[in-house]
């Protein structure tokens, strides 16, 4: 990377290396950014595309919601003690990503970088996610244990308003009403929710930095994504 940033001003033709260099220099940036407008009070909660909501398991939860006592109440500290838990995970992120982006093998870097908006995100995405996954559930499971709410955890929130319904469900009321009891992994749940808004604000930086040259913010940016603007 810093022999291609060396290069940054050349007017020698653009090499498939400088190509891939320029990629994987544009996912860090975007990754940096994406952790940065996530990872803060209500990055998550603010943001009507990545706001986590209840899972869909939940669903008969919000049906039958007038049968739980306080269940509005504690519907609402769920929603927001998940969205907590993502934003304290993603601040994890930077060197997991990082590491993927560093390991890489870009094969043909140049139809990558003519392939369009979110080209490398997307190539990122399919050929990391799984590991990404292993290596980014535990930084979840870590802040789904934290008390990031008052003095309680995501985890004591959920099982607050899951054990609420599950009480219902199980009594004669729940039964005449049909209602089954809920269990969700729910780290595999908000690292899944996490895990997808990273890679559509990674998607989004990318867009970015391939369209507007001021956000090409190095040598290397500038001289492989600069092949864009003749096109």
């Amino acid at each position: 990377l810093q022999v291609a940033s060396a290069l940054g001003t050349s007017s020698l033709p653009v090499s498939e290396a400088e190509n891939s260099a320029g990629l994987k220099s544009s996912l860090d940036v975007g990754i940096v950014n994406a952790v940065n407008l996530l990872g803060v009070e209500d990055g998550f909660m603010n943001d009507a595309l990545v706001k986590v909501l209840l899972p869909p398991e939940a669903k008969p939860i919000i049906d039958n919601l007038k049968l739980i006592p306080g269940g509005q109440d504690l519907v609402n500290k769920a929603i927001l003690s998940l969205n907590r838990s993502a934003e304290d995970a993603v601040k994890e992120a930077t060197p997991i990503f990082k590491k993927a982006i560093t390991s890489m093998t870009i094969q043909d870097a140049t139809g990558i970088l003519f392939g369009g908006e979110n080209a490398a995100t997307n190539y990122l995405k399919s050929k990391t996610y799984t590991d990404l996954t292993n290596a980014f559930a535990p930084k979840v499971a870590n802040s789904l244990a934290k008390p990031l709410l008052g003095n309680l955890s995501t985890n004591q929130s959920w099982n607050s308003l899951t054990s609420a319904y599950n009480q219902v469900a199980k009594s004669p009321v729940g039964m005449v009403a049909n209602m089954k009891p809920i269990n969700v992994n729910l780290e595999t749940y908000v690292t899944q929710k996490a895990l997808d808004a990273l890679f559509l604000k990674v998607a989004n930086e990318e867009n970015l930095i391939r369209k507007d040259p001021k956000a090409r913010v190095t040598a290397i940016l500038k001289r492989v994504f600069g092949q864009l603007d003749k096109k």
